[in-house]
């Protein structure tokens, strides 16, 4: 019983963090978003994993939030709203909305395809991926970029922390998002090359 409460407070923190994520225009807010999204996934992972492999899900995400975070007051990027179409929040919500929908009509299906997977489970990894493919596709800075691959990212650890439970996948997925992160750090702080003119 308790198990299943605090399987559907997670699936509920995944679907907030996501979704504020999303709307979110200030980079700390998204950072914290992000940091709550990754226990909201570290519960997930657990129900299938060792506490110890799942914290490392859960350690991992936060540093890979704080080297965002160094980046930022370094970076040049604006803090104004999206350049590209579209961008009102109302928009997202609806996205985000429809998003939700599409999800909650395929966990039945995913289900059976992965019999391991339970329905809770299956639902927030299946928010996460969806979520963070919406939000690579409504933005074009680099930090809401990073944001939406590291959702995608979470989202396919936690669908497949059913199927295999290596210590050395899990080592190696931690090294993907770090990389990511530094990635992303790295181009937060490099300011932007000027085009040559002709």
């Amino acid at each position: 019983m308790l198990l299943d409460i605090l399987s559907w407070a997670s699936v509920g923190l995944i679907l907030v963090t996501s979704v504020a994520l999303l709307i979110s225009q200030s980079w700390q807010r998204s950072l914290l978003f992000l940091s709550l999204q990754y226990l909201g996934m570290f519960w997930l992972v657990s129900l299938h994993w060792p506490m110890t492999m799942a914290a490392v899900k859960l350690v991992t995400g936060w540093i890979a939030a704080a080297a965002l975070g160094m980046s930022q007051p370094q970076s040049d990027q604006p803090t104004s709203k999206e350049d590209a179409w579209p961008q009102g929040r109302l928009f997202r919500l609806l996205a985000a909305g429809l998003v939700v929908l599409v999800v909650i009509a395929s966990v039945p299906t995913v289900t059976d395809w992965l019999p391991s997977l339970h329905t809770l489970e299956t639902l927030g990894s299946l928010l996460l991926l969806s979520m963070g493919l919406l939000h690579l596709s409504v933005t074009a800075r680099p930090f809401r970029t990073i944001l939406g691959l590291l959702t995608v990212l979470a989202g396919f650890e936690t669908l497949y922390a059913a199927v295999e439970n290596s210590i050395m996948v899990a080592a190696m997925l931690a090294v993907i998002n770090l990389g990511l992160a530094m990635v992303g750090a790295y181009l937060l702080s490099t300011p932007p090359r000027e085009e040559a003119s002709e």
